[in-house]
């Protein structure tokens, strides 16, 4: 057999029992001889909760004062207690925040069962509404203490209809910080599994009047596809139109010149074609990182943890947060922030990226917000260890490491200057320099960097999925140490008696959340503005080094430094005089746009270009190959993605808008896609918000260049029943109707409390078992397909009495999507959903509609309902992907 061949089944299984397993009892340590006086119950294995080379290392570091060290460790090796957030947007909130309060710190008091807690449940004091609560039980107690099921029941229930989020206190802090208001643009570079994404949502959403949507929008990014699954299962939940999921590198995330032309006429009559660029107001950079910080949930760490994990990682937290201080707007703000306690992730990469900004970005001082929040300042010294050795400056690192450890490490501010591996651009290599060498001189020493970067880049710049070791350590060590001998001044005063280095960046604005202030993980944030563009040498040397990375050729040539030059120069922090070079490159997209103005097949634009010119950073992975050879693909532009297409069948538009009685004042039309380009094998319809929509406009000018997974909100499913009974030939989605119910006058029925509780309960209900006979008669008028039932509040209890149909849909509406057939209506709600809205009806109206409810299970026209053979199912059609269901 071949060495290529793959493991055969049995192989991977025996391969599989072999791994050690530290959850499950270990088979290799067997009691042999005769009895024992072990514990009979010692068959699982506990985490081992400490390392010497943890506590050493962050000893040195000095991140917690020697009187509070014991404390720190002890609660590190505690589990961590549960935490949550009310979800502000849910029509529900005021009532789980009244349950919270009045219903289980009450039932929980006898529950308290540690030295740092006095309550069971608690609001967080910093979050603002009191929505986000701390519980002084770990997510194990939860599940195993009998007392808690019922509480624990209520968190996973009201966790999974998007009620409720629950995550980690100190994973909330960041986007506090962000300062989001509902029009901003948002972008979540490394948003899995999507909890902080959740939480941004919320803020934009949060004052939105209902049939409304905000003008902002979130675009979330991560690298990975099954992670992007988690955060699409996350965020769904929202039911959110402004959001688009989206998998890239974050330090490639595409910068487009996004173009459209619109043909505006002005005084003078002409036509003007405008440049645009994809730029975001917030970034939420909460990048990979050791995770050090989250020990107490995730125990395993302890003995995985070594100091390389930070140093191996550093490169990348620099690329990506550069990325995203490239993507942000001018007087925009970024969050920078990681779940690790070690400074060469926190600040040592913070001070780089001011060093590289050069004056375009400060960082904010925030330490009057949030003011319950207990936060440590920023250290403004630190040490890096590598191999066991510590080192407090760059020249103390061995020549033949240097591959590894980079000046940016080291809080110098003169310690990544004349580096090949992170210099700032063109005007510090002068600075190094000085006046012994001429601009011919730096230009070369440039394009000979740039031929070690694309090495240097390909080993160590932290593509996480291609863990491929280069080696060409004569040639590193021969340019490290040529560079290495160009000091400035103020490294060459280091290099004398101080051996300690001192950042003279203000880090001390930084801050680091410790587990024993609060009774939390740990978690460092930063908060960047970004005062200018910024400077074209430091801007384009990050998207050289970005392009040299994915090119094919390792060779710099000239022609290749044209091209770079080329790919590089529309970048998306253009100053205003570029403007229109952008707008000059990117005419050749709209005039070959221009042919295909039919928006049912945007996509097509794209097919007819000869070739695509794309502003800002060079496209990753299969695109770039396929710019070189020609025409792009739509179906394999990006492989195993659905295509986004924009639905504008009138015809179909049309029948849904009459079926349903639709306002013509709800936008239907540029609002709608879906992610299938065949019509008759389409399934869903997406509403997307106006900001979405202009996003995708100018995604497909630009070639598709946003890989995009999952976007929108699902408005309309197709609906096959049997008889062909129904006209319209799509239903309306559970997710959707909160925002089309305002603009609904037709399939629509006013339940009274009695019944709206009977068809949650049962699920199906025949015409003559309602109890409000008007009701029933009303439902049989309709006509045959989906529908709407709205629950009537202010109705008596009574039976008989007269429901009124003038009810004007707001935050508090309750309603329900229906299927009406032959002879009963049928909910076309998940079990959870019902059981769940149940539950809340109950909280919401008291014991008095309660009572009513025991008394009419209890009842013979419920029983005849319950019990009846020929009520009809909701199977008599075929609902695609129905929730739950």
């Amino acid at each position: 057999m071949g060495g290529g061949q793959k493991r055969g089944r049995t192989q991977r299984r025996h391969f599989k029992q072999n791994r050690d397993n530290v959850w499950k009892h270990n088979p290799k340590k067997t009691h042999t001889d005769g009895p024992t006086t072990d514990d009979p119950n010692r068959s699982w294995e506990t985490f081992a909760n400490q390392n010497p080379g943890f506590e050493e290392y962050y000893k040195e570091q000095g991140i917690v004062p020697e009187d509070e060290w014991e404390e720190f460790l002890s609660l590190l090796r505690k589990p961590l207690p549960a935490a949550f957030r009310i979800n502000a947007s849910s029509q529900f909130f005021p009532d789980i925040l009244s349950q919270l309060g009045n219903d289980f710190m009450k039932s929980l008091e006898a529950e308290v069962n540690d030295e740092h807690e006095i309550e069971a449940i608690r609001p967080l004091p910093w979050y603002p509404g009191n929505l986000a609560w701390h519980l002084n039980f770990s997510r194990m107690q939860l599940r195993k203490n009998q007392a808690l099921e019922r509480f624990h029941e209520f968190l996973k229930q009201e966790n999974e209809v998007g009620n409720i989020t629950r995550q980690e206190a100190v994973s909330m802090v960041p986007p506090l910080f962000l300062d989001v208001l509902p029009n901003h643009c948002i972008l979540d570079m490394c948003a899995a599994p999507g909890s902080k994404t959740f939480q941004l949502l919320e803020i934009i959403h949060q004052s939105t009047k209902p049939g409304l949507l905000p003008n902002g929008l979130i675009i979330a990014n991560d690298v990975d596809v099954q992670r992007c699954n988690l955060l699409i299962h996350q965020t769904k939940r929202m039911c959110s139109a402004n959001l688009i999921v989206t998998n890239h590198e974050a330090q490639h995330f595409p910068s487009c010149a996004l173009t459209m032309d619109h043909m505006e006429t002005f005084k003078g009559g002409q036509e003007e074609l405008k440049a645009n660029i994809l730029q975001f107001d917030r970034v939420l950079c909460d990048v990979p990182c050791s995770g050090d910080g989250t020990l107490r949930k995730a125990p395993d760490i302890w003995r995985k943890w070594n100091a390389g994990m930070g140093n191996g990682i550093h490169r990348l937290q620099v690329e990506i947060a550069m990325r995203g201080i490239a993507l942000l707007k001018v007087g925009g703000r970024m969050v920078y922030s990681t779940c690790s306690m070690n400074p060469v992730e926190d600040e040592a990469v913070v001070a780089e990226i001011l060093r590289r900004s050069g004056g375009s970005v400060e960082l904010v001082d925030v330490s009057s917000e949030l003011p319950e929040l207990i936060r440590r300042p920023g250290l403004k010294t630190w040490k890096v260890k590598d191999k066991g050795l510590w080192l407090t400056s760059y020249k103390d690192v061995p020549i033949h490491r240097r591959s590894v450890i980079s000046p940016s490490m080291f809080p110098s501010n003169q310690s990544c200057r004349g580096s090949p591996v992170s210099c700032d651009g063109a005007q510090e290599e002068v600075e190094v320099l000085g006046t012994n060498t001429g601009k011919e001189n730096i230009t070369n020493l440039r394009m000979r960097d740039q031929d070690y970067k694309s090495k240097e880049h390909e080993t160590h710049c932290g593509d996480s999925r291609n863990n491929k070791v280069q080696t060409d350590t004569g040639e590193t060590a021969k340019k490290l140490e040529e560079v290495s001998s160009n000091k400035s001044p103020a490294a060459e005063e280091l290099d004398g008696d101080s051996k300690v280095e001192f950042s003279t960046f203000p880090l001390e604005r930084c801050m680091r959340i410790l587990p024993h202030d609060q009774n939390s993980g740990a978690f460092f944030i930063s908060v960047l503005q970004k005062l200018s563009h910024l400077h074209g040498n430091s801007a384009s040397d990050t998207k050289q080094s970005n392009n040299i990375r994915n090119k094919v050729s390792a060779a710099v040539g000239e022609n290749h430094k044209d091209e770079l030059k080329a790919e590089i120069k529309p970048s998306e922090d253009l100053h205003h005089q570029t403007v229109a070079e952008a707008a000059s490159s990117a005419k050749l997209i709209g005039d070959q746009s221009k042919e295909n103005s039919n928006t049912n097949n945007m996509c097509s634009k794209v097919r007819d270009s000869k070739e695509v010119v794309a502003c800002g950073e060079g496209e990753t992975g299969q695109v770039g190959k396929k710019n070189v050879k020609g025409k792009l693909q739509i179906q394999g532009k990006w492989r195993g993605v659905d295509p986004v297409v924009l639905f504008t069948d009138e015809t179909t538009i049309n029948s849904i808008r009459s079926f349903y009685g639709i306002n013509e004042c709800f936008a239907l039309d540029g609002h709608l896609v879906t992610r299938n380009n065949d019509a008759n094998h389409m399934k869903r319809i997406y509403y997307v918000s106006k900001s979405v929509h202009d996003i995708l406009q100018l995604n497909f000018s630009v070639g598709q260049r946003l890989k995009i997974t999952s976007l929108g909100l699902k408005i309309f499913e197709r609906q096959k029943p049997k008889d062909d009974s129904s006209p319209c030939l799509f239903r309306l989605s559970s997710e959707g109707l909160p925002l089309l119910l305002p603009y609904i006058s037709k399939q629509i029925l006013y339940a009274s409390f009695v019944d709206f509780q009977h068809l949650l309960q049962y699920r199906t209900v025949k015409f003559a078992d309602f109890v409000d006979a008007s009701f029933g008669e009303k439902a049989s008028n309709l006509m045959s397909g989906c529908c709407v039932v709205v629950l009537n509040e202010d109705c008596a209890l009574v039976a008989g009495n007269q429901i009124t149909d003038n009810i004007v849909a707001d935050a508090s509406t309750i309603a329900i999507v229906c299927w009406k057939g032959k002879t009963n209506v049928s909910i076309l709600v998940s079990p959870l959903d019902a059981k769940e809205l149940l539950e809340r009806l109950a909280v919401r109206f008291g014991s008095e509609r309660g009572t009513l409810l025991e008394e009419n299970e209890t009842n013979s026209e419920i029983d005849t309902i319950k019990n009846s053979e020929d009520a009809e199912s909701t199977d008599d059609f075929e609902m695609a992907d129905q929730e739950g269901l």
